[in-house]
């Protein structure tokens, strides 16, 4: 069955914002009067399995209620005993993003999705029972300080996490704006977990931003978006307007780091690119059955486009990312995250919520990227120093010191213009003076050595050089592309 863009709304997400605005990928109709689509819950369906409820098979829940609710030797909620059992029977399916939201979590949901929200600025995911940072948000706090996609979050403020759901270390992170909290993280490819300490704030709601890049007498249109939200594609289509008629030869979409959001959003941003005559995505439910949806387009642009990803590019990104890819169009930079389910929220009638894989979503092709994600076609990675960890220096390094600290902070005086002579970890002659070069072009003590105040600073100008965009690969890459 066919679908135009204006037959469904979708809300994809696809983690938990840590600010927050939920994990969340429903599915729900536009209009009052249309079809329910193939596999949809519809009232009846929810009635008849309330009635199930009451079949033998749920004798025995019924029994462990009454026991503990009779003989435990401590008084329970009767409310915490029934979240908990929706919770457990959650668990039980092993679905990170299948999950119970409570009445409070739903309001914070519900006025997240329509403002600004206050927290730390990352989206996360429970990958392996670990929580993990899928992307931090632009400008946010967690930007900030340097947090990245695949971090796991291990401890808030010295608790583990250990244990809990998605929801519940949500809890654990979030918090007022001006509220301290740290986090302990654990990088990919590092030994030792670190600590960093973030102020929460209000999280930026801008979600476009947009230049004219010139060079080599090229006007290239960039436009990065950071998540879906409400306005994403007016904001959007404004500024791909701006761009047309300020003469853009071309157009660089990026959507690196960015989680996802609204399928609406996207689709209203993908009825500029691609033609009715391929879906932009196809829905499949648990039978097999799919269904496809189209834009309204005749024609592809004349000009030439690509699109940027990385690892912290999931959901709504992943859909424009592969649907432009399918249609012809170039993918720059690495794998993306890969989330291809479908989530429908249904309501429990008391203000929460179960939110449940319903569905897989596929490329136009059909190609289902859940757990694989979008491969580029241009494979291009950031600088090392991009990939590098946090610095904790406990003791000072010095002339002929080893270890990975040593090694990791070699990596970043390179990719900041001070060659160390190596970077295996050994403390030589040549990292002694671009130490001592570093610390003389920032007004530090010029000692040769690596102290906490030095270490501190290196770090202060990778994370600085990254937030700026400075050494680019990936974007310069995507650039050239264009206009080969």
């Amino acid at each position: 069955m066919k679908f135009n863009k204006k037959q469904l709304v979708i809300l994809l997400v696809a983690v938990l914002l840590l600010g927050f605005a939920g994990g969340y990928f429903g599915v729900t109709l536009a209009g009052g009067n249309q079809s329910t689509p193939e596999g949809m819950l519809t009232n009846n369906q929810l009635s008849s399995e309330k009635e199930d409820m009451q079949s033998p098979k749920m004798e025995k829940i019924s029994q462990a209620y009454n026991l503990i609710n009779e003989h435990f030797i401590e008084d329970v909620e009767d409310q915490a005993l029934i979240e908990g059992a929706i919770q457990g029977m959650l668990a039980t399916l092993e679905d990170p993003y299948s999950s119970y939201m409570n009445v409070e979590a739903m309001e914070e949901f519900d006025e997240q999705i329509e403002s600004s929200f206050e927290g730390i600025g990352a989206e996360v995911s429970m990958v392996n029972g670990n929580v993990t940072i899928v992307a931090p948000i632009k400008d946010s706090p967690a930007e900030k300080v340097g947090l990245r996609p695949n971090d796991q979050v291990l401890e808030v403020d010295g608790e583990s996490l250990e244990g809990l759901d998605l929801n519940e270390a949500v809890n654990q992170i979030r918090g007022e704006k001006g509220s301290e909290v740290v986090l302990t993280i654990l990088r990919s490819g590092a030994s030792d977990p670190f600590e960093v300490t973030l102020v929460r704030d209000e999280i930026p709601v801008e979600t476009v931003y947009s230049e004219l890049h010139e060079e080599n007498g090229h006007k290239t249109g960039i436009i990065e978006i950071t998540n879906f939200s409400e306005r994403t594609a007016d904001e959007f289509n404004e500024q791909l307007e701006q761009l047309e008629n300020d003469g853009m030869d071309a157009l660089v979409i990026d959507v690196r780091g960015n989680p996802g959001g609204l399928l609406n959003s996207v689709e209203d941003i993908l009825e500029n690119f691609i033609p009715k005559d391929i879906p932009y995505i196809q829905i499949e439910d648990r039978d097999g059955n799919k269904e496809e949806y189209y834009t309204n387009l005749d024609n592809k642009k004349e000009y030439p486009i690509n699109v940027v990803i990385d690892e912290g590019s999931a959901s709504a990104s992943e859909i424009l990312a592969v649907s432009m890819k399918e249609i012809g169009y170039d993918i720059v930079g690495t794998e993306s995250f890969g989330k291809g389910s479908v989530q429908q929220a249904v309501p429990l009638g008391d203000g929460s919520t179960i939110k449940l894989t319903f569905y897989k979503w596929l490329s136009p092709k059909g190609n289902w990227i859940n757990e694989v994600g979008v491969e580029p076609t241009v494979e291009v990675e950031q600088p090392d120093y991009y990939y590098t960890n946090p610095v904790q220096v406990e003791d000072i390094l010095k002339l002929d010191d080893t270890g990975d600290i040593l090694e990791n902070i070699q990596v970043m005086l390179k990719g900041l213009g001070y060659d160390p002579g190596r970077t295996d970890g050994y403390f030589s002659k040549e990292t002694k003076d671009a130490v001592e070069n570093f610390q003389k072009d920032n007004d530090l003590k010029q000692t040769g050595e690596i102290d906490e105040e030095t270490a501190g600073m290196i770090e202060t100008k990778v994370v600085e050089n990254i937030r700026e965009g400075k050494d680019d690969i990936q974007l310069e890459k995507a650039i050239e592309t264009l206009y080969e």
